[in-house]
């Protein structure tokens, strides 16, 4: 057996003298006089070599939740959707490959597991938009009681979310119509149909965003699904997600009437703290696949181009998707709120999905909080 002096023991422990002394107090580590200096104390070093293995764990285990996080491994399980080699995988199948014809629809059905036909809904009172979309889901969510059902009974369920959040968002349409017409016909864009088709599909899912997130946290507590949608419609509501287009469309906007060049315009926006939106995304080392499908699809107005030419040169990133659903909306004269309408209705199947995936798993979503507060050790 060994003994250690003080100095030795707080090396190896890492820490301050007086989380030595607690933890002779509570017993984790023995200590006797020093029988050459009766005023210090010598520590027995298997003790301490314990305690500082324990410590190490719990850093790296807390290093590791920290991080999980904020793009850091991965922390739920699901076999929906995943990026992997630079490709969207909807269930194995790649996003950009079913966008070249498939329809929303047929996107719920494979990532539902089950029929993707909506339910016929009652018409909804006021004007279609992002508020009736909101209003519908809350009032349902804070009407229906949560009940165990068969799965049979949640995709119905998941069915009508989606039909009632469509037509919050487009408003009544003829039995049968796809929703990406249905967008098309309530913005009076027939031309733009395609393209809205193609970015509802790629839109659908995106592993564990930060409204799925929300979506599974919410039905994980036993809450509906209409609380789950409701809870990733709230969280897409943000600068940082579904509204990111908004500010690359106005930058494209600064650009575009910018006197000088536009690497210049763009320097000045980073001048002011700012950072260039709708470049790069951390899933995405070699570019955006999103993007990329939806920008092949069109030409770029004046301005989103040299946004493009300039952001390239100065960040050595590509667009991501919301770069490509801003300058859609400018190309094909969509409303401004055109975006975060798609990506309501598009990433309202993958909430629903994951709802279903969550509640059969059974498990509630329950992190813990690293507590960084007064006393904090």
């Amino acid at each position: 057996m060994d003994w250690l002096t003080a100095h030795e023991a707080l090396v190896v422990l890492g820490t301050q003298p007086q989380t030595l002394y607690a933890n002779v107090s509570r017993g984790r580590i023995k200590a006797k006089r020093d029988p050459e200096d009766s005023r210090k104390s010598l520590y027995r070093g298997d003790d301490v070599r314990r305690l500082a293995q324990r410590a190490a764990g719990r850093r790296k285990q807390d290093a590791v939740a920290a991080q999980a996080m904020q793009w850091g491994d991965p922390v739920l399980r699901t076999s929906i959707s995943t990026v992997a080699n630079g490709r969207l995988l909807y269930r194995g199948q790649d996003a950009c490959e079913l966008a070249e014809s498939a329809g929303l629809e047929d996107i719920a059905a494979l990532l539902w597991q089950a029929e993707g036909q909506l339910p016929a809904v009652a018409s909804l009172d006021g004007s279609p938009g992002l508020t009736a979309a909101f209003v519908a889901l809350a009032r349902r969510a804070a009407e229906t009681i949560p009940t165990v059902r068969p799965l049979a009974g949640l995709t119905h369920e998941a069915g009508l979310v989606l039909a009632i959040l469509a037509q919050a968002l487009t408003g009544d349409a003829p039995a049968g119509a796809m929703l990406h017409l249905r967008l098309a016909g309530r913005w009076e864009r027939p031309a733009a149909a395609d393209i809205i088709r193609r970015a509802l599909v790629l839109l659908a899912d995106h592993e564990l965003n930060a409204s799925t997130f929300a979506a599974r946290v919410a039905v994980s507590t036993g809450a509906s699904l209409w609380a789950g949608a409701l809870a990733g419609l709230a969280t897409l509501n943000g600068p940082r997600h579904g509204l990111a287009s908004r500010e690359v469309a106005a930058l494209a906007e600064d650009i575009g009437h910018a006197p000088d060049s536009a690497e210049a315009a763009l320097r000045d926006w980073l001048g002011e703290g700012r950072q260039v939106p709708g470049m790069g995304h951390r899933l995405y080392p070699d570019g955006d696949v999103r993007a990329e499908a939806l920008l092949a699809q069109f030409e770029l107005p004046a301005g989103f181009a040299r946004l493009r030419e300039a952001g390239e040169a100065i960040t050595g990133e590509r667009p991501n998707v919301d770069f490509a659903l801003a300058a859609m909306a400018a190309a094909f004269d969509l409303p401004a709120d055109a975006p975060l309408t798609l990506f309501a209705m598009a990433r309202c199947i993958g909430w629903l999905a994951h709802g279903l995936e969550q509640v059969q798993s059974g498990q509630e979503i329950r992190p813990r909080a690293q507590y960084a507060g007064v006393g904090a050790s």
